[in-house]
């Protein structure tokens, strides 16, 4: 669901996709070929947020602010599922890893990977290429440009997904059986295994 919240509409470019059970409000700018998927919370009732092209910001995650402040997520940032980030800015081609909570004011520099369940207190600054894990998190090595390679090639999957949404995702009843017909699971891997091998 999209709301207008005091006269701020949110902008969400046409090659975007928000999941009907997403919720987005207020003051917030969608970029191109950005993924939300459902559950997710994108709330600038306080603030700003704007998600840059290429982003994607998957289940049950929670974007939100103190009042006044703008939460940006660069281009081709990655919000693992159940992620939260609270007036936080999110560099380029970072990767937030599931369930992680990255606090107010804290800078995470281009091409980093923060690790499932870290806990990024508020202030902190991290360096471009760091890997960070744990509760409170520590930057633990630079990531490899390996790494970098392999969390682009899985945010290029996300983006290849608001295009597949608008096209194919519809509400539907359940089957009671499984079909003869069913197609082939191979079918699910074929933009995966195009973007694998680009």
């Amino acid at each position: 669901m999209i709301y207008k919240f005091n006269h701020f509409i949110p902008v969400v470019d046409p090659t975007s996709f928000v999941h009907p059970q997403a919720t987005v409000t207020g003051n917030v700018i969608i970029g191109k070929h950005v993924y939300i998927g459902p559950g997710a919370a994108v709330r600038g009732d306080w603030g700003q947020i704007v998600i840059k092209d290429g982003c994607n910001v998957q289940e049950n995650c929670t974007i939100h602010m103190f009042p006044g402040v703008t939460v940006v997520l660069e281009e081709g940032a990655h919000i693992g599922h159940g992620a939260i980030i609270h007036g936080a800015h999110i560099g380029r081609n970072v990767m937030v890893g599931m369930n992680s909570v990255i606090m107010d004011e804290v800078h995470i520099g281009d091409n980093s990977i923060i690790g499932a369940l870290t806990f990024i207190k508020a202030g902190e600054t991290i360096p471009a290429k760091s890997l960070v894990v744990g509760n409170p998190g520590k930057i633990v090595k630079e990531v490899t440009d390996e790494m970098i390679a392999w969390k682009s090639k899985g945010t290029q999957l996300y983006q290849s997904l608001p295009s597949q949404c608008c096209e194919g995702l519809e509400a539907c009843d359940p089957l009671t059986e499984v079909e003869a017909n069913r197609p082939s699971q191979e079918s699910q891997y074929q933009t995966w295994n195009a973007i694998k091998n680009s």
